[in-house]
């Protein structure tokens, strides 16, 4: 009966960021792979949801107060003005929110531009949505954003782009500059941004993240996603959110509200009380986060690893396998595992090409899609602790690995 299954679903496996989390389980390897917190989410969150269930919040349920507080929030740090009765959709977390942002403006063979490495999702939701994902790769080590590949993009069949900012893998906050061209873009082809903005409260060494909706003729063409999973520490109470012009939200509301109703109750309630945290406590989290980078950042070259650039946004270090390094990111990983007990992601998996563009790749452009790993550092201090241990254990008289 397999042949039953769709084209798209044919297309579709697990995870690999869950497979190697699999084989770290097995193995009982320190879990550096997976990009959320092994650390307790803050004690008053936990106390609201508790209250909130113990209230009966316990159905159905749409909290209007948490669309009030993030039109507030919206104003606050990006003077943007939104209508929180029609603008703002919660959803079943930022995936959610881009799925059925996908589905609302997606026509069968609509092309979608992303910027190259990418979040293994967008793709998905694209290819389910019957949209043609296109990559643009940015130029590494820093990540930055040619104009002339972008550019070069374009068709007749362009409808949206897709910004991740603060970015995942690499740590990239798009520039102003960058930011300027994406949305000069978009106004000259008449196109949409739909944004990732999980890592907003989460940038580094004075970078604040803005978003592209505040640009010129922007914000009536943007449709802004995000959630309290990484600001919160909270990624399974599924709470996100759409923020977007009416028209585009009440087709996202109808297709969440046909898909799964609603998102939890006792968790919506909850999240009033994580909208209304202080300023402090965003303070706080920078530094934590920044502390937990520098540290992971120095354990790692000091065994071998190359960094161009420090990342100035998300939880993640984007690093390079040095040069002495004959093995791919897969098989490092797999060794990694095996010999040290530390688990993180081949940088493959976030790597793309366009199928019907091979020839535009050269061949330093696909060498270096085996060069990269991702380490999440959204851990407690003993996990980083365990794996600075482990992989110490593993170096040679010089200091460097020794699978290097």
């Amino acid at each position: 009966m397999e042949q039953k299954l769709s084209s798209v679903a044919k297309t579709l496996t697990s995870s690999p960021i869950q497979q190697l989390s699999y084989l770290a389980e097995r193995r009982n390897a320190v879990n550096l792979a997976e990009g959320f917190p092994d650390f307790p989410a803050p004690s008053y969150l936990k106390d609201a949801a508790i209250s909130a269930i113990r209230s009966d919040f316990n159905q159905y349920r749409h909290v209007q107060a948490i669309c009030d507080y993030l039109a507030y929030q919206l104003k606050q740090m990006h003077g943007l003005d939104v209508d929180p009765l029609t603008d703002i959709v919660v959803c079943c977390g930022q995936s959610e929110a881009f799925a059925a942002a996908m589905f609302a403006i997606i026509n069968q063979g609509d092309e979608v531009i992303l910027f190259d490495p990418s979040y293994e999702t967008y793709e998905t939701c694209i290819r389910l949505a019957g949209g043609v994902p296109v990559y643009v790769a940015l130029d590494p080590p820093y990540w930055s954003l040619d104009p002339n590949k972008l550019a070069k993009s374009f068709t007749a069949r362009t409808k949206a782009i897709v910004l991740n900012s603060p970015h995942n893998p690499t740590g990239k906050v798009f520039t102003k500059d960058e930011l300027e061209i994406i949305a000069g873009a978009c106004r000259t082809w008449d196109i949409l941004v739909v944004t990732d903005e999980v890592y907003e409260h989460i940038t580094f060494d004075g970078e604040r993240h803005t978003s592209v909706a505040t640009f010129p003729g922007m914000q009536k063409r943007t449709i802004i996603t995000s959630s309290l999973s990484k600001s919160f520490s909270v990624t399974g109470w599924r709470i996100g959110w759409a923020i977007c012009p009416a028209y585009f939200a009440s087709a996202i509301r109808n297709i969440h509200v046909k898909i799964t109703d609603s998102a939890p109750a006792p968790f919506q309630e909850a999240a009033l009380t994580a909208l209304r945290s202080s300023p402090e406590y965003f303070d706080a989290l920078r530094q934590d986060y920044k502390s937990k980078r520098d540290y992971l950042a120095q354990v790692l070259t000091k065994v071998g690893f190359q960094v161009s650039v420090m990342p100035k946004g998300s939880f993640f270090l984007f690093m390079e396998l040095p040069r002495t390094c004959t093995l791919s990111d897969v098989d490092f990983v797999e060794e990694l595992i095996k010999q040290a007990g530390v688990v993180a992601v081949p940088g493959c998996v976030f790597f793309h090409t366009n199928s019907s563009k091979l020839e535009d790749l050269s061949l330093t452009a696909i060498s270096y899609h085996r060069r990269y790993i991702r380490f999440a550092f959204c851990k407690s201090e003993e996990t980083l602790a365990a794996a600075s241990q482990k992989l110490t254990e593993l170096t040679d008289g010089s200091g460097g690995l020794k699978l290097f």
